[in-house]
């Protein structure tokens, strides 16, 4: 492609990063930004936003990284972000990422791209792989062909980075170039297409490109009919004209339109291809990934494999995260230590040591098992093999109106349910991960473990197994009837269709995963993490005020509140310091037995846990402390979970619906079960 640069060079040029998913962008963007990037979320979405500034021969250029997408059809909240940004700001150049040992998949994209008419630079990347799998792919001839500049690149070696910047620099300055060439369709369509184009009479103005909207108004694009009726001269009239074109069209191709439209961008992409590679794609079924996935998606091995390697994962998150986590405990118990030594024994003393170092320490506690998690999940994204566990999963998973993928956060649920609520992103659709995420707490962590184990020992010591089993049976199975009621009456669509492409199996990148990890555990130190702290000392302040040197003492607060919620708690069968217990719980779940202990006077540890039992005999019978574990399990989730489900969903409004949701099933369940109970004689 001829190129000619214009003398008037821009002080900063906008390149908007878009590629499929597994296509290595992320990749290229890190490589491309390092530490020059800038992450937050699109407004209103929860969807990440990243952007970095690159200096390159003088130029700045903003890189922007879309979401990964498929289309431009805006059937996901990614694809409708990325579209909208294409459409609506001044984009200056695209860098088009795809995967050139799977030209067919990821091309599709690249045909809608082009159909903006917005320079572009296609980036051939894995072209390594592609040539090991013995594609030789003629770049020159690729970008005469769409009139477009085509570099490759091995992203997670670096390589092609500085060929992507100097192709951007000269697309965004160029003056003479032609435009993208977009894909031409059967000639009965394009006929249409131009006859619309001088009946409808859109603005000059309009932001989108007119047969770019005219095409995506004849696919039924709900927006993009607004958009036209918006922008032409005749108003909604237009759509009327859209809808009888579509009608004729259909009528004469005998089909869907957007069927027939979608072919012809795949009849494109292979005629392409069999311009521009001198061998077809690699069918062996040999090939490693054929080979891998022989085993890995095998009818009998595939899911028993995927069990194991979930297994691997949670003992890992919590094992390894655990040798860390001795060590911030140590750390954060010297502190306070050191702190209570400096400060003179008093209300300020017990403000600092047992609100604000107790509460940061809570939270800093977490991020060895969050870390941890996320370099496994990093790896098994980076290396392929997450797509194949969700494809394994998701015929069950629909059965209970979730998607495949859901299976993921919902199985981190057993360890904790912050990192569960966060892995709930790798969800494409909105929709799925809302419900993931509204269900996920009903998953019974390990923080709820010490409150089974403490009253099955002195209650149900000969079947203590049998109960606590129950109890995670519970967990699940209202987490499946609850993902069906939610789908049913929460959520206008069905499970969105399981649509993934296996990717080429690959060795994730040293770089590439700490900076995943380090991206998604500083989120959580520092949104969580401050919810937390606040919680905690409001947790002091009650359980301390007004000072008289002991802690939930009758003049306390806490005392005072408990009381005050005895009346509530009574029906189930409890008392005032089985309500505090389960509100000093809400901090965090492994407190419920700390604070039993300090109520009945005793200590966790040594003999005094043992009393603590029996202390705990004169207060509950078998049936109440069975309520009270069912209560402890469903119950509000902690302010830790609370907090991850805020900023996952980025809405309030889901946040107090599982609020709400889980404190009315709880005292629900626990009442049937207390009552249903004194009524079949069982104490």
């Amino acid at each position: 492609m001829t190129v000619a640069l214009n003398n008037d060079k821009r002080t900063e040029i906008v390149v908007a990063l878009v590629g499929n998913p597994n296509s290595g962008k992320t990749t290229v963007f890190n490589e491309l930004t390092g530490s020059r990037q800038h992450v937050g979320n699109w407004p209103g979405v929860t969807v990440e936003r990243k952007e970095g500034i690159v200096l390159h021969n003088g130029r700045t250029l903003r890189i922007v990284d879309l979401p990964g997408i498929y289309s431009l059809s805006a059937y996901s909240l990614e694809e409708t972000i990325a579209r909208d940004f294409l459409i609506h700001n001044k984009v200056d150049v695209i860098v088009n990422v795809v995967d050139a040992s799977n030209l067919e998949r990821n091309l599709y994209l690249t045909t809608q791209l082009l159909e903006l008419g917005i320079g572009a630079v296609v980036a051939l990347n894995m072209i390594d792989m592609a040539e090991k799998m013995g594609l030789a792919i003629d770049t020159n001839r690729f970008a005469q062909l769409l009139s477009v500049e085509v570099v490759s690149t091995v992203a997670s070696r670096g390589q092609g980075m500085s060929d992507i910047l100097e192709k951007a620099i000269e697309v965004a300055e160029c003056a003479e170039c032609d435009a993208p060439r977009a894909t031409r369709h059967n000639p009965e369509i394009e006929h249409e297409i131009e006859k619309l184009e001088q009946k409808l009479g859109i603005s000059p103005d309009c932001s989108a490109p007119r047969r770019w909207l005219i095409v995506k108004a004849l696919e039924g694009d709900a927006e993009a009919r607004r958009h036209l009726a918006a922008s032409s001269e005749i108003g909604d009239r237009s759509l009327s004209e859209i809808d009888a074109t579509r009608r004729h069209l259909e009528h004469v191709f005998g089909d869907d339109l957007e069927t027939v439209i979608a072919d012809g961008r795949y009849g494109f992409v292979g005629g392409l291809i069999r311009e521009v590679v001198s061998k077809p794609v690699c069918k062996d079924r040999f090939c490693t990934t054929n080979k891998i996935d022989d085993v890995v998606l095998n009818r009998y091995l595939g899911i028993p494999l995927f069990l194991a390697l979930m297994w691997l994962t949670f003992k890992l998150t919590f094992d390894v995260g655990g040798l860390f986590t001795n060590f911030i405990e140590h750390g954060v118990a010297a502190l306070g230590n050191w702190a209570a030594a400096m400060l003179p024994p008093g209300p300020l003393s017990s403000l600092i040591v047992d609100g604000a170092i107790a509460g940061v320490g809570g939270v800093i506690v977490f991020v060895p098992n969050i870390a941890m998690m996320f370099v496994m999940i990093s790896l098994l994204e980076d290396s392929g093999y997450m797509a194949r566990a969700a494809f394994l999963m998701d015929r069950a998973m629909h059965l209970l109106g979730l998607h495949g993928k859901s299976f993921i956060p919902l199985m981190m649920g057993f360890g904790c349910n912050v990192p569960a609520v966060m892995a709930a992103r790798t969800l494409e659709n909105r929709e799925d991960r809302i419900l993931t995420i509204l269900i996920t707490p009903l998953i019974s962590c390990t923080a709820r473990l010490p409150i089974y184990v403490l009253f099955t020992g002195a209650f149900f010591s000969h079947n203590g197994a049998w109960v606590i089993f129950s109890l995670y049976a519970v967990g699940v199975l209202l987490a499946v009837a609850s993902g069906k009621l939610f789908r049913k009456t929460l959520f206008s669509k069905s499970a969105s269709p399981f649509v993934m492409e296996l990717p080429p199996y690959r060795v994730p990148t040293l770089k590439g995963t700490l900076i995943h990890v380090w991206e998604r555990s500083s989120v959580f130190l520092t949104k969580a993490g401050t919810v937390i702290l606040a919680a905690s000392v409001v947790i002091w302040a009650l359980g301390s005020l007004p000072w008289d040197g002991t802690f939930a003492s009758e003049k306390s607060a806490i005392s005072r509140l408990g009381h005050l919620l005895e009346p509530v708690v009574r029906p189930i069968g409890m008392d005032w310091r089985a309500a505090v217990a389960l509100l000093f719980g809400l901090g965090a779940k492994e407190v419920v037995v700390s604070t039993l202990g300090v109520l009945y006077g005793h200590s966790q540890g040594g003999t005094e846990h043992i009393a603590l039992r029996e202390s705990l005999r004169e207060s509950f019978t078998p049936l109440t402390a069975y309520t009270f574990m069912l209560m402890s399990l469903i119950y509000v989730p902690c302010v830790a979970t609370i907090a991850a489900i805020r900023r996952e969903t980025n809405s309030w409004k889901w946040t107090t619906l599982v609020i709400g949701y889980s404190l009315g099933l709880a005292y629900g369940l626990a009442f049937l079960v207390y009552r249903m109970g004194l009524l079949t004689g069982v104490q």
